[in-house]
């Protein structure tokens, strides 16, 4: 079987605009806005974008692991599997 790829990024770039007084406020936290991006907003978009792949019947998604930080990088691979026909045949061949 011959197994055919293509890679697709989609790529997220976060940065806060943080003013130089807060720096000196003892009370703000200055990664409480990454926090919020994995706490909150990155596993909805995760979730979203999952329930959207599983809508189409001829294909799957899965996560896969290439060794990095899921902090840094999700991988998703969507794999569509076809069926043949056997030669001479109206028989699907799996």
């Amino acid at each position: 079987m011959e197994t055919s790829e293509k890679t697709f990024n989609f790529r997220f770039s976060l940065t806060a605009a943080i003013p130089e007084a807060l720096w000196d406020d003892d009370r703000f936290e200055g990664d409480e806005w990454l926090q919020e991006w994995e706490v909150a907003i990155k596993p909805g978009l995760v979730r979203a974008i999952f329930a959207h792949l599983r809508s189409f019947p001829n294909w799957e998604a899965h996560v896969r692991n290439r060794g990095l930080s899921p902090l840094d990088e999700i991988e998703v691979v969507f794999r569509r599997t076809f069926s043949a026909i056997a030669p001479g045949s109206d028989t699907t061949v799996q």
